[in-house]
């Protein structure tokens, strides 16, 4: 993702946080990266919402997905960065909250594609409670700017 030396798992990912536009508009917070891990939080507010008060599948959804890409972009070189090509979730219970907290971590990097699970978790001063659990297959893609899909 950069060709900077000597930068953490944790700048990396934190520019691939602020470089992402809908993120930073959702409100995703980065909390912690090392090798292969990935913390995220998300504050709940009523734009999150659908129609019966619950925090939208999307939105969930979402935190999954790219908090699973920063596990995966904490284990790639300089020269490539993650992009989701499959991911499957299972939305386990209603998330009633006004905390969201997902953590990712890699199962299996490989030369051109990363697997990562992600749990999604409505965190509270009373505790945890898990509300989705993810499995997100992420593409190895080269960091050319030339190259155009």
């Amino acid at each position: 993702m950069s060709d900077t030396i000597g930068e953490t798992p944790f700048d990396i990912t934190r520019r691939l946080f602020k470089a992402a536009p809908f993120i930073e508009r959702l409100g995703v917070e980065l909390e912690a990266v090392s090798a292969g891990y990935c913390q995220t939080s998300l504050a709940v507010r009523p734009d999150h919402l659908q129609q019966n008060g619950v925090v939208h599948a999307g939105v969930i959804a979402t935190l999954a997905d790219h908090t699973a890409g920063g596990a995966a972009a904490s284990v790639l070189g300089a020269g490539a960065y993650p992009l989701t090509a499959e991911f499957k979730i299972n939305l386990l219970r209603p998330a009633k909250s006004d905390r969201l907290a997902c953590r990712a971590r890699v199962l299996k990097a490989g030369r051109t594609l990363v697997v990562a699970e992600s749990d999604v978790v409505c965190a509270d001063g009373a505790g945890e409670v898990l509300v989705a659990k993810a499995i997100v297959t992420l593409a190895v893609v080269a960091n050319d700017r030339s190259e155009r899909a």
